[in-house]
């Protein structure tokens, strides 16, 4: 007489598979970002680097014997490096929004994913109350007919 409980099956299970995955990708979306920006925040350095090395040699240049045409070449390397170190820069704040837009999107992803998470174990657990209250009556109705029968008999 007792009915065993059925496994809980969820219904919205593919699209908590979705979400699952669509965080995944975000997750690796963010990383690729990240891998990004530190090697900008290199070609940062190496142009900052550069940009010092050339002053260095624009220095020299002045301070000792240099033609005209030197001093024309040392500023024109001069200021190659300062506008390599300002691309440069411009290009770590662009790689910087990408980052924050990766982690919003990321955040956004999880979000829906604890959602669906959330309602599924609500899910569960109501489905595991129903059938629990279920077995629950039938074990009354198995007592109450066991104690009925007692009062026959006696």
């Amino acid at each position: 007489m007792l009915v065993e409980t059925p496994s809980f099956t969820f219904r919205l299970e593919r699209v908590r598979t979705l979400r699952e995955r669509a965080e995944e990708r975000a997750k690796e979306a963010l990383a690729h970002e990240l891998r990004l920006r530190v090697r900008g925040e290199a070609v940062l350095r190496e142009a900052t680097d550069a940009v010092h090395e050339a002053r260095e040699a624009g220095l020299s240049t002045v301070s000792g014997r240099s033609s005209a045409f030197d001093l024309l070449a040392v500023q024109a390397h001069l200021e190659r490096a300062e506008r390599a170190r300002r691309e440069a820069a411009l290009d770590l704040d662009r790689q910087d929004a990408e980052v924050a837009a990766r982690r919003t999107a990321l955040s956004a992803a999880a979000r829906d994913r604890q959602a669906i998470d959330k309602l599924k174990e609500r899910r569960r657990s109501e489905h595991e109350r129903e059938w629990a209250r279920r077995s629950q009556n039938q074990l009354d109705e198995l007592a109450l007919a066991v104690h009925r029968r007692g009062s026959v008999a006696a």
